[in-house]
């Protein structure tokens, strides 16, 4: 598959940006798959506790991961909203894919943006999965996420042209 680059349009951000490789669709999709592996991970012994000891559900405990329960959504906006927001635009599957997420209007991602980026994930997933086939056609490789919260992914072992 052909590197793709972006194209700014409108801001001086977006000139600074014109011409950053993206990140591929692997890239992407191991990226993120890494995420959510952590993010379960991490959610699995916490949830566990919460309904053994919090619910006293001492019967059955139900876990299941998917983006409308509680916990689930809890789990990643701390997750991807705060490594985003400390490590500008940078998880640790971001990291493992060689990869970053950055800002089309400012030069570090904000708290806010982060947050957005991590909720897009699920407006994705709620779209049926249109919302990550969606780099597919996009002239700049934009997901839902992406678009939601005004950032672009890109292949950080490569130098902007």
């Amino acid at each position: 598959m052909a590197q793709r680059h972006f194209h700014a349009h409108e801001t001086a951000r977006a000139d600074q940006l014109n011409g950053a490789p993206l990140a591929t669709s692997w890239q992407r999709v191991l990226g993120y798959f890494v995420d959510l592996l952590i993010a379960v991970v991490v959610w699995m012994p916490l949830e566990f506790v919460w309904s053994r000891y919090v619910l006293h559900q001492v019967e059955t405990v139900n876990l299941k991961w998917d983006f409308h329960e509680k916990g689930n959504i809890v789990v990643m906006l701390l997750y991807w909203g705060t490594c985003n927001y400390l490590w500008n635009g940078r998880t640790v599957g971001k990291w493992v894919a060689r990869t970053r997420a950055v800002s089309l209007s400012s030069a570090r991602m904000g708290l806010w943006q982060s947050i957005e980026r991590a909720l897009g994930y699920g407006a994705a997933i709620l779209e049926g999965g249109l919302g990550f086939v969606q780099f597919f056609w996009d002239r700049n490789r934009q997901c839902a996420q992406d678009r939601l919260a005004e950032t672009i992914v890109v292949d950080t072992r490569k130098r902007k042209k």
